[in-house]
């Protein structure tokens, strides 16, 4: 099977269902920009060396691809027939559990801190921040069209996962926290 169909070569693409629509379009926009993500959690875990930080990516990088499919498979009776992964509470209450595992492996904030440290630090949160832009992709697609709620709440979650998690593998890395200093004179 041929990897190129030449069906985009006109700036278009099918959502699931069968739908064309502009690959400049919010919907399209909101799943690229989730699996951008996806894509800097595999450069990011390629830096890591905590078995249980690289699982919780993996598991991570899971819930992204459904919610890609989710994003490309619009609410409609012609697409139920299909049976595509939606994003579910219970997606976001994983995710929170893991936001408090990791904020009790690491010292309490008491400052603002700056992306870097370790390597692998710098590229989560190189991942909050694509996810931060995934966020407000959705949110502009949800305010077009019919957006499945869960999503937007997930990768909030996801954001504050990043954070945590690079300030975690700052700390098993052996690295400090870079502490954000007023400038102002």
């Amino acid at each position: 099977m041929k990897i190129y169909t030449k069906t985009g070569d006109k700036g278009e693409t099918s959502l699931v269902g069968g739908e064309r629509v502009t690959k400049d379009s919010l919907r399209i926009e909101a799943y690229g920009t989730v699996d951008e993500l996806n894509s800097f959690i595999g450069l990011a875990i390629t830096e890591l060396t905590d078995n249980d930080l690289v699982e919780s990516l993996q598991t991570i990088q899971h819930q992204l691809f459904d919610m890609g499919s989710d994003l490309a498979c619009p609410f409609s009776e012609k697409t139920e027939k299909y049976n595509i992964p939606r994003i579910e509470d219970a997606q976001v209450k994983k995710a929170e559990l893991e936001i408090d595992k990791y904020s009790l492996r690491v010292e309490e904030l008491r400052n603002f801190i700056l992306p870097g440290g370790s390597k692998g630090a710098a590229l989560l949160h190189v991942c909050r921040t694509v996810c931060r832009r995934a966020e407000r992709r959705v949110i502009a697609a949800g305010k077009a069209e019919q957006i499945n709620k869960n999503i937007v709440i997930l990768l909030n979650r996801f954001s504050d996962l990043f954070f945590v998690m690079a300030r975690y593998e700052n700390k098993v890395s052996g690295k400090a926290d870079i502490n954000w200093k007023n400038t102002k004179i």
